[in-house]
């Protein structure tokens, strides 16, 4: 098995592109949740609460031969993986598009307005607005497909299009894919657009913050106030690359990855088990072939809704014990859907360059029926760190767990 390291980073995020913007918006305790009251047409919507990107304009120099078959959710990807190409110093070298370099990508679904088209070509008859483009801008490996062909990449594609754990896994299966000798480098990561019928699944089931009057005081993630999750936008996206070719090149790397689990509960579409959760963790764990007491960090999945919050608590300190720090970094941009993993993973790893994690925003009180844990709270956590932790979970009862190394 080939050593596996992250040369490159980057995303689209609510509070910034750069990570110095996003660090002083983490250190300074600010998050990215404000009303829409555009939502408003939507009569029987409970919450008026997103991240949205605060603006997100498509770069002059990409041809609109290759946007055109990019939604929203596309042009983030695209974008993401510009900048960790960027970062990783490949981004106009002719080599990643030899065959290398392959992509895992996930988002929850494509876009919604060509989604919006077909819908009103089932509900009047007319195709109007359906264009030669709009399937391939509404299909669910959109977004893998369009980093591809923007870098004319030849290697593998994987598309993961597993809600809340889509870009967690696609980090997973491209670690795979190059610790087995599969490929050399891979773009990983994920991305999602922000719209009503996102927010509406959610709402239907009374998992979305309705503080709607104070947007700031929510998401709540593991406080007994919790009142539900708050939805976002964004990508994030990981360069994978076998240590030795890193080496060869030169590269700076970042962190190592060292372990991945992923598994199924097999129980229900949408209540999380905590029993299955604590499984995927022991699974990274023995990947990584390291003990429980060697991860000095856990970055949650963290929603704020009420039986996610429980179960995780719970599989967290049946694996590692009461002791263990945590935060979860969607009281920052929300919930970001098919981008947490990809977003979380790459902050979880700056974080874990800096010695220094993010508190949990708005955790005032723990809920008591939260499993005891090291909670991260106020002005955050020094902590030298060798492994850390990062954890997302999805309908369909997909678990996933991913354990970093920083290279000293």
């Amino acid at each position: 098995m080939r050593r596996v390291v992250v040369t490159g980073m980057g995303g689209v995020t609510a509070i910034g592109t750069r990570w110095d913007e996003i660090e002083a918006a983490l250190r300074g305790g600010r998050n990215a949740v404000r009303s829409m009251p555009e939502w408003d047409y939507f009569s029987s919507l409970h919450t008026r609460l997103a991240c949205p990107l605060p603006s997100f304009e498509v770069p002059r120099e990409y041809p609109r031969k290759k946007t055109r078959s990019m939604g929203p959710v596309s042009m983030y990807a695209v974008r993401a993986s510009e900048l960790a190409l960027i970062d990783a110093g490949l981004a106009v070298d002719p080599s990643i598009a030899d065959g290398r370099m392959g992509v895992a990508y996930g988002s929850s679904s494509g876009s919604v307005q060509p989604i919006r088209a077909f819908g009103t070509m089932l509900d009047t008859g007319s195709m109007q607005d359906v264009t030669s483009n709009s399937y391939v801008q509404m299909m669910p490996h959109t977004a893998a497909v369009n980093v591809s062909l923007f870098w004319d990449l030849k290697g593998r594609i994987i598309p993961t299009s597993c809600a809340c754990a889509s870009g967690s896994q696609a980090i997973g299966y491209a670690y795979e894919a190059i610790a087995t000798g599969k490929q050399a480098l891979m773009l990983a990561g994920g991305a999602e657009e922000l719209s009503g019928p996102a927010v509406a699944v959610f709402d239907t089931l009374y998992a979305t913050s309705t503080r709607n009057e104070v947007p700031h005081l929510t998401p709540r993630p593991f406080d007994a106030q919790r009142d539900g999750l708050v939805v976002g936008e964004g990508a994030g996206t990981l360069v994978l690359e076998a240590y030795e070719h890193a080496r060869a090149r030169g590269a700076r790397i970042h962190a190592e990855i060292v372990g991945f689990g992923c598994n199924s509960d097999g129980a229900h579409m949408t209540q999380p088990t905590a029993v299955t959760m604590a499984q995927a963790m022991r699974l990274a764990l023995a990947d990584a072939q390291l003990p429980p007491e060697a991860i000095a960090y856990v970055n949650a999945h963290g929603t704020a809704t009420d039986r996610g919050d429980v179960a995780e608590s719970a599989a967290t300190a049946e694996v590692f014990g009461g002791a263990m720090p945590i935060s979860s970094l969607k009281s920052y941009i929300g919930h970001t859907l098919g981008a947490c993993g990809a977003i979380e993973a790459w902050w979880t790893i700056e974080m874990m360059k800096r010695n220094w994690y993010a508190p949990t925003l708005n955790l005032a009180t723990v809920d008591p029926a939260c499993a005891p844990l090291d909670y991260i709270v106020s002005e955050g956590r020094v902590i030298d760190a060798e492994y850390v932790m990062s954890n997302n979970f999805a309908f369909g009862g997909i678990n996933t767990s991913l354990i970093f190394k920083r290279l000293r």
